[in-house]
């Protein structure tokens, strides 16, 4: 029986109905797209693969992230109810969500001085953030206090690893990821980033692979090289729009390790934007970062 209320953000990347599920409130990121405002807690909504599409053409999205009085929206209602809350934010190397949870924190605490809310820096994006978040359920679903789970995921967050890679530079360049002499460089002689989330929680380029297919095993190699994870662990799966290359990578999975649990689901808009279609990303438990 779980002691208190989880509340977490779509920069997780996982599949709506999840949350539902495991009764995990869902603060919502947005982005604006030609004018018009997107996902969020009123934008319109959008098909991940209309999306891609849409980025394919040319469109350029601009993202926004969930702000304090958001954040205080989504805690308040817990607090009048009597619930102790902890959130699970956005890394703080990639957006600044995780501070308008703490933000919220702050000011509400002074509120409702009975009651504990604690925010916890993921330092994870997309799924990496899911697959956090899915321990996290896990070790609170146990019966542990508010404390004992909040201290599990501090000791937990460096422990998730990100391995990815992008088919297309200039989405990187655009947000300030790789020079535009790198992209056009890449580009033209298809040169693929191998990248991760560091310590900081922050996207770094750690090598390179000469081809799409190179980029894909190199990241299975990596997976397996930074792992430390019991049998029953899962391996996570986020893709901009490239379910064959999914397909692809699973099975390279599966043939050294066959009893895996592979969840797989889209990148979402929000960090779809600065990624782009084509990109692919592995997300497991390991050693370290």
């Amino acid at each position: 029986m779980r002691k208190f209320k989880l509340i977490t953000d779509s920069a997780c990347d996982m599949p709506k109905e999840y949350y539902a599920q495991h009764n995990v409130d869902c603060v919502p990121l947005g982005f604006m797209m030609n004018n018009v405002n997107y996902e969020g807690e009123n934008g319109k909504k959008i098909d991940a693969k209309d999306f891609y599409q849409l980025l394919r053409d040319g469109a350029m999205p601009t993202t926004y992230q969930v702000t304090a009085e958001q954040a205080k929206d989504h805690i308040e209602p817990c607090l009048k109810a009597g619930q102790d809350v902890l959130v699970l934010a956005f890394s703080s190397g990639l957006s600044g969500t995780c501070g308008s949870f703490q933000v919220a924190a702050r000011e509400l605490s002074a509120d409702y001085p009975k009651q504990k809310i604690v925010v916890v820096d993921s330092l994870c994006g997309s799924m990496g953030e899911g697959l956090f978040v899915d321990y996290v359920i896990k070790k609170a679903d146990t019966g542990a206090s508010l404390e004992e789970t909040a201290e599990y995921a501090e000791d937990l967050k460096l422990h998730i690893c990100h391995h990815f890679t992008v088919d297309n530079l200039f989405h990187l360049h655009r947000g300030g990821r790789v020079s535009k002499t790198t992209a056009i460089v890449g580009s033209i002689l298809k040169i693929k980033p191998i990248m991760h989330v560091n310590n900081e929680g922050k996207l770094i380029a750690i090598g390179k692979a000469m081809g799409r297919k190179k980029s894909l095993s190199t990241l299975v190699e990596n997976l397996f090289a930074s792992a430390d994870m019991e049998e029953n662990d899962p391996i996570f799966i986020s893709h901009g729009d490239c379910i064959e290359d999914v397909e692809y990578v699973k099975n390279l999975i599966l043939s050294r390790r066959p009893n895996t649990q592979i969840v797989v689901n889209e990148i979402g808009p929000v960090i779809g934007t600065h990624s782009g279609p084509g990109t692919l990303a592995i997300f497991n438990k390991g050693k370290n970062r």
